[in-house]
């Protein structure tokens, strides 16, 4: 994924008004794009399920949080959050953390060749607040406490193995992860207003139970270097890890996480930030940041979960705003694919793609009540970019 910065050329040793204008208008290459349209046009009027999309997608709901999952027997959890996708045979399955204290876990659910619901159950119980987390290569899911000394634990999202707890990865309020098999290390961040970005050596690649955790070295700079350090003491007390290592980069709010071609692409709630990690080069900058944005109302607010597609654009996910999951092409250009209407009490979370490229699952997790035990998860189905 060869993706250029809005900040290459546009903020750095620029102004402010020509990063808002790269942003409306993409890279000097770029056809131009209006506010509230992109590569997959307008938002069109809300369907039946109050789903506003570009012309030729559909959407339909997968599970209601407390119903049963189509017509299986299993009870959809509350507060879905985190995502992602599996294949499965022919198939496929959804994975989905519930983000409530205590029991929390994750479920999911399983497709046949024709995305018919053939399946739906439950691969993690008894935890707390499962927010994110993230995909392995090995096809693991990787759930997130997002709670004070939380934990990370390994899943099955076949649900054959029991899961485990990978303490080695450390106790802090885990939000997501990101695994890179060129490095062979898994990237997480963290949910705190002075959190920090970690990453996870896996003595062995492919087995999480023991190796080194680390934390980003930086400036206080949107841009430059980094480096890593090691976090000392990984069980966090009495000191919590983002506090043991001076000099550690400190972020506000850690979200969604995505690794795609020597990138980190990960999300910062508390100022609406997208940063970008450039592993051959060992930089970071930001990638978007809606203060920065002039003209205009900024595209993109409340940033959460990040994915990204087989196109190489990225998906990024509204906690809040106008509850939408934005696009940002390879182009640079920011808009809406999606808004969820009549839920301003809820947030968009666990967006990920179907193997296949063609489907797009993700939740609202508080649904139209505003309540944990109203979440609904969607799909939404139309011709994406290959």
């Amino acid at each position: 994924m060869e993706r250029r910065s809005f900040l290459r050329g546009a903020v750095v040793g620029t102004s402010a008004a020509a990063f808002g204008f790269t942003l409306w208008q993409g890279a000097a290459s770029a056809a131009p794009a209006q506010p509230g349209s992109g590569p997959y046009g307008a938002l069109g009027p809300a369907d039946a399920n109050g789903i506003q999309l570009p012309a030729g997608f559909t959407s339909r709901v997968i599970a209601r949080s407390g119903q049963q999952v189509g017509s299986t027997s299993y009870t959809w959890h509350n507060a879905p959050d985190g995502g992602a996708c599996y294949a499965d045979g022919t198939g496929w399955i959804y994975v989905s953390n519930s983000e409530i204290n205590p029991s929390g876990g994750a479920s999911a659910v399983k497709f046949s060749s024709t995305g018919a619901i053939t399946g739906a159950y439950r691969i993690l119980s008894g935890t707390r607040q499962n927010c994110a987390g993230g995909k392995t290569p090995w096809n693991t899911w990787l759930s997130c406490e997002e709670v004070s000394l939380g934990y990370v634990y390994e899943t099955d999202p076949y649900g054959v193995n029991a899961a485990v707890r990978r303490d080695a990865m450390g106790r802090f309020k885990h939000e997501a992860a990101a695994a890179d098999p060129v490095r062979r290390v898994i990237y997480l961040t963290e949910d705190e207003s002075n959190g920090c970005l970690y990453r996870f050596i896996p003595t062995t690649w492919g087995n999480l139970s023991s190796g080194t955790l680390q934390v980003l070295m930086a400036g206080t700079a949107t841009s430059g270097s980094f480096s890593w350090a090691n976090v000392p003491d990984p069980d966090g007390s009495p000191t919590a890890t983002r506090s043991q290592v001076s000099g550690s980069k400190k972020f506000n709010g850690g979200e969604g996480c995505y690794y795609a071609n020597d990138t980190v692409w990960f999300t910062t709630k508390g100022d609406n930030r997208l940063w970008q990690l450039n592993l051959t080069s060992n930089t970071y900058e930001l990638a978007y940041d809606d203060s920065l944005v002039v003209g205009g109302s900024a595209p993109l607010t409340g940033v959460d979960n990040v994915t990204g597609s087989t196109s190489s654009d990225l998906f990024v996910a509204e906690d809040g705003g106008n509850m939408e999951i934005c696009v940002i092409t390879p182009n640079d250009v920011v808009a809406p694919f999606l808004r969820v209407g009549g839920q301003s009490g809820s947030e968009i979370c666990g967006p990920a793609f179907s193997p296949d490229g063609r489907r797009l699952y993700f939740s609202s997790q508080r649904g139209t009540s505003g309540s944990s035990s109203g979440g609904i998860t969607y799909e939404v189905t139309g011709p994406f970019r290959a």
